[in-house]
Order: C-alpha cells, then sequence, then structure tokens
C-alpha cells in the first residue's frame, strides 16, 4: 500500500533520497548558469568559423544523449538542416566532411559515443566533443586534427541529473553553426523560470499544493502513458519515460501525437484500462496485472498542429468515456529552449517522488550497473 504522507514529511524524503536527487533537480537553472558563464569563448568563435554544416549528428547514450533531443526540440521541424540523435555504435552511412558530430558524453568514458567519435574521426566530419576533462572523449576532441573539445563539470551529479549541464553547451554549439537562435539573456531567463519552478515542486511545498507530487505520486500508482505534442512535448514524453525507469525503476511507454493515435490509443479498451474489483475473492488472477491501470500523461506545446489539437480533443472525450485518468502539462514562455525545460522540470520531480513514495533510492541503478561489469 502506497503512503502518500511520506511526500509531506522532510526527514522520510531526505532518508530516503540519500544521494539528493532531489538536490541534483533543484540545481538545473544553477547547471544552466554555470555552463553559460564558463564555456571556452573562443572555441565557440572556432565552431563558428566552420559555418553552417549540410547536417548535424549528436552521439549520445543515456542522460547525455537526451541533450540532442533537447536540441533537435528547440530547432524544432522547420530546422534549416537535418539533425539527428545517434545512439548506437556507428555513424550513418551519410556522413561526410560536409556534416558536423557533436559527441556528447558526461563521463567521456560512454563506449558507444567513443566509438562513434572516432568513427567521425576516420572519415573526416567536423568533430565537436563535449565530455569530462582529461576523459577518453576529450582526449579524443584534443587529439584528432581540426576537432574542437568543451570541457564540462557535473560536479559528481549523474548524466541524467546533470542535463543542463550538457544541454547549454550544445545549444550554445549549435547557435554558432547558426542552426538554433538562443543567446545568453534566452539562457538567464529560462534558468529564472527553472528556478521558479523548483521552488513550487520543491519537497518544501505540500502534496495538496504541488503538482508535481501529485503527478508522481499518480505515475506510482499506474501504467503511465506518456505522450507529446509538437516536437517539444514529444522530446520531454522520451525524457519522462527514462527518468521514471532510473529514478522511480518504473516502465512506462511514451510517443508523440498524432502517431500514438494510430496505434497506442488501442489499450484504451485493453486490459489495463478496466477497472478491477480486488474485493471479488473469486476474480480470475491473471487479471491482477490490470489493478495497475493506465493514467494518460499530455505534455503539450504550443507548436503542436492544429489537427492535433483536434485529436487532443476527441482524446479527451474517450478517457472520460472510459474513466481513464488524464492528466496535460503544457510547455510555457516564449523561447522554445524555456518550454522544453518547463516541462522537464515538473516531470524530472515527479520522477523522484514517484520514486520515494514507493520506497526506492531513485539514485541507485544497479542493473546498469551489472550490465557494464559485464562488459568488461
Amino acid at each position: 500500500m502506497i503512503d502518500d504522507t511520506l511526500l509531506d514529511d522532510l526527514a522520510r524524503i531526505s532518508a530516503g533520497d540519500p544521494d539528493q536527487m532531489l538536490e541534483a533537480v533543484a540545481s538545473s537553472g544553477a547547471q544552466m548558469r554555470e555552463a553559460v558563464a564558463t564555456i571556452d569563448r573562443t572555441l565557440l568563435n572556432k565552431v563558428a568559423e566552420g559555418g553552417k554544416p549540410r547536417a548535424i549528428v549528436v552521439a549520445g547514450m543515456g542522460g547525455s544523449g537526451v541533450s540532442g533531443d533537447v536540441l533537435l526540440a528547440v530547432a524544432g521541424p522547420y530546422s534549416s538542416i537535418p539533425i539527428s540523435v545517434e545512439r548506437t555504435h556507428h555513424l550513418p552511412g551519410w556522413v561526410s566532411a560536409m556534416d558536423v558530430v557533436i559527441a556528447v558524453s558526461c563521463s567521456g568514458g560512454t563506449e558507444e559515443t567513443l566509438s562513434v567519435a572516432a568513427e567521425a574521426a576516420r572519415r573526416g566530419a567536423r568533430l565537436v566533443t563535449i565530455a569530462a576533462k582529461g576523459s577518453p572523449l576529450s582526449q579524443i576532441g584534443e587529439q584528432t586534427s581540426g576537432a574542437i573539445h568543451f570541457d564540462i563539470d557535473a560536479k559528481g551529479r549523474m548524466p541524467r541529473a546533470s542535463l543542463w549541464t550538457i544541454a547549454t553547451p550544445l545549444l550554445m554549439i549549435a547557435s554558432a553553426l547558426g542552426v538554433v537562435e538562443v543567446n545568453d539573456q534566452d539562457f538567464m531567463a529560462t534558468a529564472d523560470e527553472m528556478d521558479a519552478m523548483s521552488t513550487r515542486f520543491g519537497p518544501s511545498t505540500p502534496l495538496l499544493e504541488n503538482p508535481a507530487k501529485a503527478l508522481g505520486l499518480a505515475m506510482a500508482e499506474s501504467l503511465p502513458m506518456l505522450w507529446g505534442t509538437g516536437s517539444i512535448g514529444h522530446a520531454v514524453t522520451g525524457r519522462f519515460m527514462a527518468q521514471l525507469a532510473e529514478n522511480a525503476k518504473q516502465p512506462s511507454v511514451h510517443g508523440g501525437l498524432p502517431e500514438v493515435g494510430h496505434n497506442q490509443i488501442v489499450t484504451f479498451d485493453g486490459i489495463f484500462a478496466k477497472q478491477i474489483s480486488t474485493d471479488d475473492i473469486f476474480r480470475d488472477r491473471v487479471e491482477e496485472v490490470a489493478e495497475r491501470r493506465l493514467h494518460i500523461v499530455l505534455l503539450r506545446d504550443e507548436s503542436e498542429h492544429e489537427a492535433v489539437t483536434k485529436r487532443v480533443k476527441i482524446i479527451e472525450q474517450l478517457v472520460l468515456e472510459r474513466s481513464i485518468p488524464l492528466t496535460q502539462l503544457w510547455g510555457t514562455g516564449k523561447h522554445p529552449l524555456t518550454r522544453i525545460a518547463t516541462l522537464v522540470i515538473p516531470t524530472d520531480w515527479a520522477s523522484v517522488y514517484a520514486a520515494l513514495v514507493l520506497g526506492i533510492d531513485p539514485s541507485v541503478i544497479k542493473p546498469i550497473v551489472q550490465l557494464k561489469a559485464g562488459l568488461n
């Protein structure tokens, strides 16, 4: 039985979060400010001298790779050049000297990213690396002719808790390349907004006044189905899915409208959408899986197509008819960066609250550690 009183007990919250994941979430605005203040502007100018490439490939895994999704979302569907995020050991076959490959790794030791960076160097692509100082990835960036390396310092935070330490320099590099329009004022305004939201969603704000706590509790009690609208909303669904997995060890399904309207929506009539009575001792135990019911979370952005807006109105009616819980969050702000940040912040907080209410340490990632150990 889930005890929601934990979320208003600061002592129990602290005990359940020994490695201070909540504090890392609260540092989001500070991460962005520090990245803007410390980036090497001379190197940014050097990036700009190369001019706009034919295409950009961002290579990164896990929490580091999410920075590529942020760039893709901020650039939007009308980007003047193709942008892709590569999450494998290989570059796409079309990449050449006309393209820029940006390899990002919080630790600088991610196997897949090192492989892609080395391949980019062999092909003669314009290589930019973002990683911890002195790491294997930084060495590739510093030792490859024509490559440019940017140091980052996550201050001991895990990659998923360092999104803005990684994404901010990536966005500044993309701006230098003429791919996105984001300046220091945009970063500062976004950082201020993230700080304000973290105050609102932090542990000291009671559950009844805290939408992030309420969302975390709802996710802990359900099978979350995360749907996004526009390039920004869709990008955040992937982030939220990964945060629920790593922090709360909670499975979820994610996707974007209108695509999910062609497949995932049919789950509305499946076993996970049905109300199952737990008082019936003769019920089919196979049906107990359905006690964890669907909860639809719509992450929305003003960039959504008018046809998608029409679909959302129909979805609202469909879930109402089936008594399926629905939560909607909107990105706010004039700049796309602010709008994506204002969706990431409440869902990041919610993922940690979901972990805590389930009695799970959000920082422990034992299966990932075991997987990596088995590769050595």
